[in-house]
Formats: structure tokens, C-alpha cells, sequence
């Protein structure tokens, strides 16, 4: 993907703060912590587009983004380990499903998932959950990297163990070292082609 314009265009909380829906929007999920900002800001190559921190919980709203001036990327809170009170926590959760089940210009979901860390029932039922409401996802294992090449294969063949309904392929990730970003961008292509409701 040749990138020509990148451009921030506001955060939400509520259905009337989003922007008009215009064009096809593709939605960034994970734990806190596990890489989604570095996952943009790399497939856009930009280095601070997306706020990235060692701290977990630093996304708290729903940032949407222009690219090209024909898509959208969206940037929801991670879920998991934020250190932030539950009385929080459960606010986010009610912005994002608010917006996942009824934005309309939602095209896809990028589950990211750190790829030392095994996929747990958090993620099961998210999956299960998208499938339900045929929300399109693409699984993402980042921080490739840090493993071995045969270590990556065996826990790209364990995710797919773990999500045998997924059609979507298993992509490894590196933001280090743009592993798998021309693999990440043909299936969010692919996703806009085959967008629900489309021809």
C-alpha cells in the first residue's frame, strides 16, 4: 500500500461525536499493552500517529484516523491489564460495543494479539462474539520478533488451534521489523472489497 495521506481526524465517546459515515472503517482491538499503536503507526509509517507508551491503558477513546482520503483506521482502548478503576473500564467497554454494533461504515476488526502470550477466553469470546454479528476479523500476532522463526510458526499453528472458526489467515507482526506489514495490508484491502452490503 503506497501511503499518500495520513490524517487524524478526531476522538469520540458517543455515536454523535463520530465522524460522518463516509468511508470504510477498519477497527484496531487487542489487550492493553500489546502493541496496537506501534501496529499503525507502522502500516502507516508514521512514528507518533498513534500514541505509543510502555504504559498500559494510554488509548481511552475512540480515535479515528483518515488514510489516503479512501479509508478509515480506528483506534479503540485495549482491554485487559489497564490500571485504570473498573468503574472506568466498564465505560470503555460500553463506548466500543456501542460503536461496534452500530456504526455502520465498520468494515473489518484487527485482533492483535501479543504473540508469547497464549489466547485466552477473553479473546475466544470476542471472536465468537464478532462471528455472531459477522463483523470480519483478521488476527495479527505481534512482536514476532522476539522469537525464533520456528517459535513463531508454532504459535501462529497454536492460534489457529485456538480460533478453528477464524477464515481469516494468522499474520506475525513486527513493528521492528515490518514483518508481515504487506500481509496485514492485503487482508484490510481485502476486507473493504468484500465490505457487508457490498456488491
Amino acid at each position: 500500500m503506497i501511503i499518500r495521506s495520513v490524517e487524524f481526524v478526531k476522538s469520540a465517546v458517543k455515536p454523535a461525536d463520530y465522524p460522518p459515515a463516509v468511508l470504510p472503517e477498519i477497527v484496531f482491538s487487542g489487550r492493553s499493552n500489546v502493541g496496537k499503536s506501534s501496529l499503525i503507526n507502522t502500516l502507516v509509517k508514521r512514528k507518533r500517529l498513534a500514541r505509543t507508551s510502555s504504559t498500559p491503558g494510554r488509548t481511552q477513546l475512540i480515535n479515528f484516523f483518515e488514510i489516503n482520503g479512501s479509508m478509515a483506521f480506528v483506534d479503540i482502548p485495549g482491554y485487559g491489564y489497564a490500571k485504570v478503576p473498573q468503574k472506568v473500564k466498564a465505560q470503555w467497554a460500553s463506548m466500543i460495543e456501542t460503536y461496534l454494533t452500530t456504526r455502520e461504515t465498520l468494515t473489518g476488526l484487527i485482533l492483535i494479539m501479543d504473540i508469547r502470550r497464549n489466547q485466552g477466553p477473553v479473546e475466544s469470546a470476542f471472536v465468537e462474539w464478532l462471528a455472531r454479528r459477522q463483523i470480519p476479523a483478521v488476527l495479527v500476532l505481534t512482536k514476532a520478533d522476539k522469537l525464533s522463526r520456528a517459535k513463531q510458526l508454532d504459535r501462529q499453528r497454536l492460534a489457529a488451534r485456538a480460533f478453528p472458526d477464524v477464515s481469516a489467515e494468522i499474520i506475525l507482526f513486527s513493528a521492528k521489523t515490518r514483518l508481515g506489514c504487506d500481509d496485514v495490508w492485503k487482508a484490510i484491502e481485502r476486507l473493504i472489497e468484500v465490505k457487508p452490503g457490498s456488491s
